[in-house]
């Protein structure tokens, strides 16, 4: 693992506060990377399936109908309070996303493997009431062995909906909270953080909401979990293109990943972020504790 300074250049233009999700093609391009990332990988099985499953996430989202945001009461009542206006941890869960699993389970019947499958029936066997404490178990607490093994496709469902209401959503509707290191929109934590390069986003860093697909602003050389300016490190495989890598922090021992898209313009943080394993095990061992969830991730059991 090679250690390097922050490369910092400004950016250019004045940021965009916010990005919503683009139902259209987030997770088409998702699997589209899943599927260059597996070629020759050494988890190459595993990523191959997590594309399939990303495509599922397309397919089942593209045939959603138009959701019901929460009302104007609770919209004012978000703003007045400085939270997120679809709070994942705190509002009822969307009534979609019970349905979203099930189509989730039907389009990957034939395509997960043995594990995968066992998991399937399990959650299409599950009461409303079981599938949706395992929802709150994702989104608010710890997970035993058993629901650890369930909760990747739990997640994909939940994104699938939070990412259709995130979309339905104006920028103007969300504002900077209290606490810079989790998500405007949903109040979930980051997967990683993104240096894009597009038009009018140039060198500009955002973090990347692991439930909703939402990114926002979060200035360069800024610790995503505690806001610390100075006492960062990136950290990179050696002999790679530096578009992978993690930032830890001194202050308060985390780290996120980091991914430079000038380095790489076809890269996507959750399909990347799992490709790139080998980067957390090299900063979990010199004892840094990351900051943010891959929530397909959690149980592995692909």
């Amino acid at each position: 693992m090679q250690t390097q300074p922050i490369d910092f250049h400004p950016p250019t233009e004045e940021a965009a506060p916010y990005l919503l999700p683009k139902p259209a093609s987030i997770f088409a391009g998702r699997a589209k990377r899943f599927a260059e990332l597996s070629a020759g990988h050494t988890l190459g099985e595993w990523l191959q399936f997590l594309g399939q499953l990303s495509q599922a996430q397309h397919e089942v989202l593209q045939g959603l109908p138009v959701l019901p945001l929460p009302d104007a009461a609770l919209f004012e009542q978000a703003r007045t309070h400085g939270m997120p206006p679809l709070n994942a941890a705190s509002l009822p869960l969307p009534a979609a996303w019970q349905p979203a699993l099930r189509q989730l389970a039907g389009h990957l019947a034939s395509q997960a493997p043995e594990a995968g499958q066992v998991s399937l029936n399990k959650l299409l066997a599950a009461s409303d009431a079981q599938l949706d404490e395992l929802a709150r178990v994702l989104l608010n607490g710890e997970p035993d062995a058993e629901q650890a093994a369930l909760l990747p496709f739990v997640a994909a469902a939940l994104q699938v909906v939070f990412t259709a209401l995130a979309s339905q959503l104006d920028v103007s509707q969300l504002q900077p909270l209290d606490v810079h290191g989790v998500c405007p929109c949903c109040g979930s934590l980051p997967v990683a953080s993104v240096v894009r390069q597009a038009d009018g986003i140039s060198n500009l860093r955002y973090l990347h909401c692991a439930l909703c697909n939402t990114e926002w602003n979060l200035a360069r050389a800024t610790c995503a979990a505690c806001g610390d300016d100075e006492k960062l490190v990136q950290h990179h495989i050696e002999g790679s293109n530096g578009a992978a890598r993690t930032e830890t922090c001194d202050s308060c021992q985390s780290y996120l990943k980091i991914f430079y898209q000038e380095k790489d313009m076809l890269l996507d943080p959750v399909a990347d972020d799992l490709a790139t394993l080998a980067l957390d095990m090299l900063v979990d061992e010199a004892g840094y504790e990351r900051s943010g969830p891959n929530l397909l991730l959690i149980g592995a059991n692909a």
